[in-house]
């Protein structure tokens, strides 16, 4: 088979690079406020394992299912309690400060003060997770009367 005439390759071309242009429409390029191009301060990390957290009763509560990691300070603030549910469907997560866990070596998992009715009537999601800024973590630190933890990356 002869190869392509160069003039038939590049008209090719030429349409090819039409097709891949890609101009927003007039309505997608309205501009959004500062803070919206800011980049979020805190990384969700999901464990492969969970680790149990129980009461200083030794009760199960549940189990930490993820962190919450401050990009700059790379230290994790919250941890994700998995609460609820089976085999991790249908459960609730619960943001909860780190400071208010400790970790136990022996029962290699964590211990919290936290009553467990008060930790179910805490701030909570079970679909889509909340965005995570200032607001949402002021108003997990006031719910359990833990420190502010400033979110601030700059």
């Amino acid at each position: 088979m002869a190869a392509p005439a160069p003039a038939l390759k590049a008209k090719a071309a030429e349409q090819l690079g039409r097709a891949t242009r890609f101009t927003p429409a007039p309505n997608l390029r309205k501009e959004r406020p500062l803070s919206d191009h800011l980049p979020a301060p805190l990384i969700g990390a999901t464990l492969t394992e969970t680790m149990k957290v129980r009461d200083r009763d030794g009760r199960s509560l549940g189990s930490v299912y993820g962190f919450m990691v401050h990009k700059r300070s790379a230290r994790a603030l919250y941890a994700v309690l998995s609460l609820g549910g089976f085999l991790g469907v249908g459960g609730a997560y619960y943001p909860v400060p780190i400071t208010l866990l400790t970790y136990d070596p022996a029962g290699d998992g964590y211990v919290t003060a936290i009553d467990p009715k008060a930790l179910e009537g805490g701030p909570s999601w079970s679909g889509k997770p909340p965005a995570f800024d200032q607001d949402y973590a002021d108003r997990v630190a006031s719910y359990y009367g833990a420190e502010r933890q400033s979110l601030s990356i700059g």
